[in-house]
């Protein structure tokens, strides 16, 4: 039977002696022969254990566990499996903290300077970012969507005073008890107007005109669908109920501005800038589509909607 002197297992293997006096150290692989002078000899059954600490450590296993692997008869695979998961969020987590460290210098790039602060604030986004993942946060938004969440909740907590964000989060919470309160009313009654007004405004002085991409994806793949599952979310009831109540202020708010594109056009103009502004922000996209859609109202006489297309360069 073959046996290796520790300097020839090391040329063999490639594994320093160092690190082999290490595993024999911490019980991992122990020669199974140690001479009177202290010489360590190497089996062929030694090497195969090596041979398996290796291709473990490759797979990026830890030592301490890699010792109870081999010390235990168990089935490989299941262990294989979970670690192969384990190497796939971290090889994420790798690639996401890549490209934070690649916007860093970005923003250096052209001789600008960065503080640690701005530093702690990307690194906090992508921490942030993870933990959404985890919540319905990961089951409506993609990976880049999702990123923008982050640093929106981000700019929240700087942006606010803690009685500031009580505030916000009392006004919502408001909201949704007085819809569960009146799910009698019909959306289109003056009360059900007057909630509609209150959630456009809500959402305006919390997500700005910055985020209406972020709320309309809350609004349409997270309420919409009932996926989101914090304690302050609407019923798919209530939430239906308030969806036609927001949908008849939008409704009675549009037509009662483009009538007056005949008589008062100046006042129009400015009202209808401002309305678009209030429902889509700066994108661009959300606004076409309302607009197409309002060229198909039969209520909208046909010198208004040739006004607006030549406004929207529709």
């Amino acid at each position: 039977m073959t046996q290796w002197y520790v300097k020839e297992l090391s040329k063999l293997t490639a594994i320093s002696v160092q690190t082999l006096h290490h595993y024999d150290r911490i019980g991992l692989l122990e020669p199974s022969v140690r001479l009177a002078n202290g010489y360590r000899l190497y089996s062929e059954k030694d090497l195969l254990k090596l041979q398996q600490i290796i291709a473990l450590k490759f797979f990026g296993f830890e030592l301490s566990r890699i010792k109870v692997l081999l010390g235990t008869e168990i089935d490989m695979i299941d262990h294989f499996s979970v670690q192969s998961q384990f190497l796939e969020e971290k090889a994420r987590s790798l690639f996401e903290a890549s490209q934070t460290l690649k916007n860093i210098v970005k923003n250096c790039s052209s001789g600008k300077s960065i503080s640690w602060e701005t530093i702690m604030q990307l690194i906090e986004v992508y921490r942030m970012t993870q933990q959404l993942e985890k919540t319905w946060a990961g089951k409506i938004f993609t990976a880049e969507e999702l990123k923008v969440y982050a640093n929106f909740l981000q700019e929240v907590n700087s942006k606010y005073t803690e009685s500031e964000r009580n505030s916000i989060t009392q006004e919502w919470k408001d909201i949704v008890s007085k819809v569960n309160a009146n799910l009698n009313k019909n959306p289109g009654s003056d009360f059900g107007m007057a909630m509609g007004k209150r959630l456009l405004e809500w959402v305006n002085t919390f997500y700005g005109k910055q985020y209406v991409k972020l709320r309309n994806v809350i609004w349409e793949q997270g309420l919409k669908k009932g996926k989101i599952d914090h304690e302050d979310a609407l019923s798919p009831e209530s939430f239906a109920w308030l969806d036609q109540a927001m949908e008849a202020y939008v409704g009675l708010q549009t037509h009662k501005i483009l009538s007056q594109v005949a008589t008062h056009p100046t006042i129009a103009i400015k009202q209808w800038e401002e309305w678009l502004i209030d429902l889509f922000g700066e994108e661009q996209s959300l606004k076409h589509e309302y607009i197409k859609d309002i060229l198909k109202d039969e209520k909208i006489n046909p010198a208004t909607k040739n006004w607006l297309k030549q406004s929207s360069g529709l």
